[in-house]
């Protein structure tokens, strides 16, 4: 049985879905065992583990994969040790050694159009000219405007009929593209006069969320420190603002998501502060070490896939708590209706409210000095 391990793990949250089972099926009809094949989104590794183990026989003797969360990279590891085949793989960035001359790629259907779009580029740009790509998606997460994306860059997409609320579309032909990608896109911020880099998967793009924003409202008050860390940090916008207004701090920007990190990455280029933020793919800081961080900066995210749940902000105020020095500060901004304020103040210190507005909570959290 597959785990989501180390993701967030409960009753409600599976490692796999019909949609796995439905991509699996329409690869076992195209596959040799000569077959060149890539696989993007396998959350937890039930796509490479099922064309590895035969599921989809003939299987290929190995598989590319790509997931943009490092959770996922570790869950899919975690998973093909326990089934014994964890050398099958090759788990590779979006880009041409991942794609380059797959004939066949299996895609769990993102999110976000933009994320849709950057993947689609890729394939139809590194992917040999007769690939098929099979993207298959819950129906409720799935879109019309899935279609039109992937018809800019492939001369047929077939959608085929659905089965367990789930449904696949078959794209084949891929179109030329322009010489150069257009991910990350950039944009200039006027309200914060900052440049904003975001490649397709990252949440609200180039926009600043209205989290964020609350949050940089008490930027003024949030105090110096040397070693200050943007958690989740998204396209870094955090990371950008609180280094600019403290020159001596060293900042990390730190998040889950490869298109994250590459996103804050080019954002602390844009804007001149490539040599202050240092910028880091991690599960919750797992890397970094205990008590080494004099401030974290943190907007949760509320969900964990397509599910509302509240256990990705406790596993980063579990990190919060372990990473932060004794007395130093966790700034949260939240949804209020999560109600974390407890989990604050349970896991991390003494905490107190610093600001609301209709929608989020501001809190202020101190490290206790005996955790």
């Amino acid at each position: 049985m597959l785990r989501r391990y180390p993701d967030v793990e409960a009753a409600n949250l599976q490692a796999w879905d019909a949609t796995d089972t439905l991509l699996l099926e329409a690869a076992a009809n195209l596959l040799t065992t000569e077959s060149d094949v890539a696989v993007i989104g396998d959350r937890y590794g039930a796509l490479t583990l099922g064309l590895l183990s035969g599921i989809a026989s003939p299987g290929p003797a190995r598989v590319r994969v790509h997931q943009d969360l490092i959770t996922g990279e570790h869950a899919l590891r975690n998973n093909a040790a326990a089934l014994g085949i964890d050398t099958a793989f090759d788990q590779l960035p979006l880009g041409a050694a991942l794609l380059g001359g797959a004939d066949l790629v299996l895609l769990q259907l993102p999110k976000t159009l933009a994320e849709l779009e950057e993947i689609s580029d890729a394939v139809a740009r590194h992917a040999s000219p007769g690939t098929t790509l099979l993207a298959g998606g819950r129906i409720k997460h799935m879109s019309l405007g899935m279609n039109a994306v992937l018809g800019r860059y492939f001369d047929a997409v077939q959608p085929q009929l659905a089965r367990q609320k789930s449904r696949l579309l078959v794209a084949s032909g891929p179109k030329p593209v322009a010489p150069d990608p257009q991910y990350p896109v950039t944009e200039h911020n006027t309200e914060l006069d900052l440049d904003i880099c975001a490649h397709g998967a990252v949440f609200a793009g180039t926009r600043l969320d209205i989290g964020t924003r609350f949050l940089l409202e008490f930027l003024p008050e949030i105090p110096g420190a040397r070693r200050a860390v943007d958690l989740g940090c998204g396209t870094g916008i955090l990371a950008a603002m609180y280094a600019r207004s403290h020159p001596e701090a060293a900042v990390i920007a730190t998040d889950q998501s490869a298109a994250a990190v590459a996103s804050a990455r080019a954002t602390a280029k844009a804007n001149g502060l490539a040599g202050q933020i240092t910028v880091l793919q991690d599960d919750a800081m797992s890397s970094l070490p205990a008590g080494s961080a004099d401030l974290i900066l943190l907007n949760p995210p509320f969900h964990l896939g397509a599910s509302v749940h509240a256990g990705a902000g406790i596993k980063m105020f579990e990190a919060a708590a372990r990473v932060l020095a004794p007395g130093a500060e966790l700034w949260t901004v939240f949804n209020s209706h999560l109600h974390y304020l407890p989990a604050l103040e349970r896991l991390v210190g003494p905490t107190r409210v610093k600001g609301r507005n209709p929608k989020f909570t501001v809190a202020v959290s101190v490290k206790n000095h005996g955790r």
